[in-house]
């Protein structure tokens, strides 16, 4: 029972590993699409909850208000 324990413990991390290397290029860099879809939709969550969605779009009809749209 001991074995399959570790076993366990090390295809987790295998798969962790695997899972945090997603999108990565050669030299360890990920590519920006990758890491505009994980941080994309932490940021839409935290505008919502500090209404900064409210903020982002007064500025817009103020910036389109001066340029006459």
């Amino acid at each position: 029972m001991a074995h399959t324990a570790g076993r366990t413990a090390s295809r987790t991390r295998e798969r962790l590993s695997a899972l945090a290397d997603f999108g990565t290029r050669p030299g360890g860099r990920r590519h920006p699409l990758v890491a505009a879809a994980m941080v994309l939709p932490l940021a839409v969550v935290l505008a919502i909850v500090f209404g900064a969605v409210q903020a982002v779009v007064t500025q817009a009809s103020s910036v389109a208000g001066m340029l006459g749209y």
